[in-house]
């Protein structure tokens, strides 16, 4: 089947039962990725009894988002077979805003109240730049892109791994038994990702993490919860835990705000190309703008629902070609399916139960995946000297307050809050950089790719 023929183009309804088994393919290459960043979260600030409620709103959020993203309300919307789930993107910057919280006294619900806060500040900017993303792509261009896409994604590895090891403050950390758990999982999701069939791909962290939880509770390292006494529905409580604001906060988390903008370009992109649609013209454009502006309306949505924001899944382009169903009728499934799951809290506990290091080895994959997409965007960029410096000193810097986060020891509390995300420094170094530096005449073709055909567009 051709990816520009799909079997069901993007206005035709398929058969109840096939679009639901379709359905039931996106919700499985999504799930884990919608789930997890809510568990990273909450286990890095010690807020484990919060995750079942997290989780419920972040499946409940999802699937509405899927909704309007597919289906599209007036301008909302990209009316393509999109899917949104919780964004890693925002997991090491939300996760220093809430320590940071923390230190200066907030309690529970005071740091989950600062996290929603500048949420809903910054996907209103994501919103507003639905109908700028011309000019904001000659200050974001496809080389900034890659280079806070890499340290969104290196600076995430160490939460993957510390989860690896037990998580943080673990007694058994660094186990034998924990790195045996962890060093299964990546095992499993690598034989999936060899296997010839495409739905063991698609699967394999799913695989990777069930594989991981029979074996930990065959061997007395995971303990099922008394469902019986488990509540089976739950309403959604607008501002459960209030809303607060912190500016150095917000400033790491708007900044990414504007990546992740981008990367959705990236990904609608795909989705149109395999739905057999335009990816120029008027019609690409609107559904661009609308796809934008849905983003960050849904991020809005999900930090008045208490949970972390949302964007465009990648993965489940790769569903519309294996399947060809590009039918965005098959959103209301996918839609229904996570608000349903959303609605029974018993889930969230039971996923709860889930060893830290089954989840640590699985995310750690994940997060060298997410480093690998921006490398992947570096790698088509034409590498002249001024990208080349840019590259380098953007990674030098934004991993050098990661690294050594004391370097910033002499800088007011503000500019420190501020510049400790690696992204933020990184980023706003690759901006300037981008902007000040002279581009480069000469090409250094011993290690530089030939620029590939599309490179303006950011690959997700």
């Amino acid at each position: 089947m051709s990816v520009d023929t799909p079997l069901y183009r993007l206005d035709e309804r398929p058969a109840p039962a096939k679009a639901l088994l379709a359905g039931f393919q996106h919700v499985l290459a999504s799930f884990v990725g919608i789930i997890a960043p809510s568990m990273i979260i909450a286990g890095a600030l010690d807020l484990q009894g919060y995750v079942p409620y997290l989780i419920s709103m972040a499946l409940f959020v999802s699937g509405l988002a899927t909704l309007l993203q597919s289906q599209r309300l007036g301008p909302l919307g990209s009316g393509l077979l999109s899917i949104q789930g919780t964004s890693f993107a925002f997991v090491g910057a939300l996760i220093i805003a809430g320590q940071t919280a923390r230190a200066g006294g907030a309690d529970d619900t005071g740091v989950l109240a600062t996290l929603f806060g500048v949420c809903l500040a910054g996907s209103l900017i994501e919103v507003a730049l639905g109908s700028v993303l011309g000019q904001l792509k000659r200050i974001i261009t496809p080389t900034v892109t890659g280079i806070v896409v890499t340290l969104i994604g290196l600076s995430l590895i160490e939460v993957g791994v510390t989860d690896m090891a037990g998580g943080f403050g673990a007694e058994n950390f660094g186990s034998l038994a924990n790195l045996g758990l962890g060093g299964l999982v990546i095992v499993t999701v690598l034989g999936c990702q060899l296997a010839r069939h495409p739905w063991w791909r698609i699967g394999s962290i799913f695989i990777g993490l069930v594989v991981g939880c029979l074996v930990a509770a065959l061997t007395g390292h995971m303990t099922l919860p008394a469902l019986n006494d488990a509540t089976w529905l739950s309403v959604p409580q607008p501002l459960r835990y209030g809303l607060n604001f912190d500016l150095a906060a917000f400033i790491p988390v708007a900044f990414i705000f504007l990546i992740t903008a981008i990367e959705t370009v990236g990904d609608l992109t795909g989705t149109s190309r395999a739905s057999g649609e335009p990816v120029d013209g008027p019609l690409y454009r609107r559904r661009i703008r609308g796809g934008v502006m849905a983003d960050g309306v849904n991020s809005a949505l999900a930090a008045v629902l208490n949970t972390f924001p949302n964007t465009t899944f990648s993965q489940n382009t790769g569903v519309v070609q294996l399947t060809g169903v590009a039918s965005r009728h098959v959103g209301w499934y996918v839609g229904g399916i996570l608000i349903v799951l959303g609605l029974i809290p018993a889930l969230g506990q039971l996923l709860q139960q889930i060893p830290r290091p089954v989840l640590g080895a699985a995310t750690t994959l994940m997060f060298g995946l997410i480093a690998v997409s921006g490398i992947r965007i570096l790698s088509q960029q034409t590498m002249d000297r001024k990208t080349l410096m840019t590259i380098a000193t953007s990674l030098g810097t934004g991993l050098g307050v990661l690294l050594v986060p004391d370097v910033l020891s002499g800088l007011p509390p503000l500019a420190q809050k501020i510049f400790s995300s690696s992204i933020t420094t990184g980023g706003l170094t690759a901006i300037a950089c981008s902007l000040l530096l002279p581009s480069g005449e000469m090409r250094d073709t011993s290690t530089a790719p030939a620029a590939t055909a599309g490179a303006e567009e950011p690959v997700d």
